[in-house]
């Protein structure tokens, strides 16, 4: 009940600011979205969302330790998978495009069940957990060059960038998130965090080699996997992607509609949440 009530009153205070941002020295004036939005959007997120992120979007939701990797804190407005740079806030079609197709291998399920409008409305809410939304805007969508042809002699460049660029002490010489730091790593939070396996398709992005460049030009916030958009050329990225999905033999490329890693515990606690949303919007 209490937490009802905060939630209510942090929708009012939202929906009452209008945010000026400084942007190449001029005022740009963001209002904010409806009370109708931000109410539609917190339905959607007690009865989806909370299980695993928490009623206040802390990350730590009644279904959070079921997971190895962890459901995302929102409160810092840090967000692995974006378009923009390293570092920036993502785009609104940014986190549509994770709560439409979801994060593979992870909890994070799509839900293209959902509709649009739910879709975009619990985005808005999810934003009034961080203050950053508040301050600052995205930054500007990077742009994904035509691929180049794929050739022996591009192949051979993505494999000594692959060891140059350090990708081997994580992923592992053969890409299979083996290397000698892999058990190490932590991210932002403290948690610990394994580097992906390469040789699997899908990723968490999917299989669409446009992702995997944006991946490697933006890194993932909040994690160890930096970004690379300032040191290599279109052509270099291209080169890694290209070797990157060499390591992929035929038996690994996986059809993207069975349920992958953790995607089945993601579905149970999609229906542990609607159970205990429904409870909570009774109240």
């Amino acid at each position: 009940m209490k937490i009802a009530a905060v939630s209510l009153i942090g929708l009012l205070f939202w929906t009452e600011l209008v945010f000026t941002l400084k942007s190449a020295g001029a005022a740009e004036i963001i209002t904010s979205p409806s009370r109708q939005t931000l109410y539609l959007g917190q339905q959607v997120y007690q009865v989806n969302c909370a299980v695993c992120h928490g009623a206040g979007g802390d990350g730590n939701g009644s279904a959070a330790s079921m997971f190895r990797i962890r459901p995302r804190d929102f409160r810092p407005g840090i967000f692995k998978f974006s378009s923009t740079p390293s570092g920036s806030l993502p785009t609104d079609g940014d986190l549509l495009r994770t709560v439409t197709q979801g994060l593979r291998w992870t909890a994070m399920i799509g839900r293209p069940d959902l509709g649009e409008n739910e879709r975009r409305a619990v985005i808005q809410y999810i934003k009034t957990f961080s203050s950053r939304f508040m301050k600052e805007k995205p930054g500007k969508p990077i742009s994904v060059p035509p691929a180049p042809a794929k050739t022996p002699q591009l192949l051979q460049q993505g494999k000594l960038l692959y060891a140059d660029a350090g990708c081997s002490d994580c992923h592992g010489k053969e890409g299979r998130g083996d290397g000698p730091s892999s058990k190490e790593l932590k991210d932002d939070w403290g948690w610990p965090i394994r580097p992906t396996n390469l040789t699997w398709q899908p990723l968490k992005r999917g299989s669409d080699s446009t992702e995997k460049y944006r991946t490697v030009v933006t890194g993932n916030s909040g994690t160890p996997m930096p970004a690379f958009g300032d040191s290599l050329s279109n052509q270099q990225v291209w080169a890694l992607v290209y070797y990157v999905e060499s390591l992929v033999p035929p038996d690994h490329r996986l059809n993207p509609d069975q349920l992958l890693g953790e995607e089945q515990q993601g579905w149970m606690a999609v229906r542990m949440g609607g159970m205990m949303g429904r409870g909570m919007m009774r109240r």
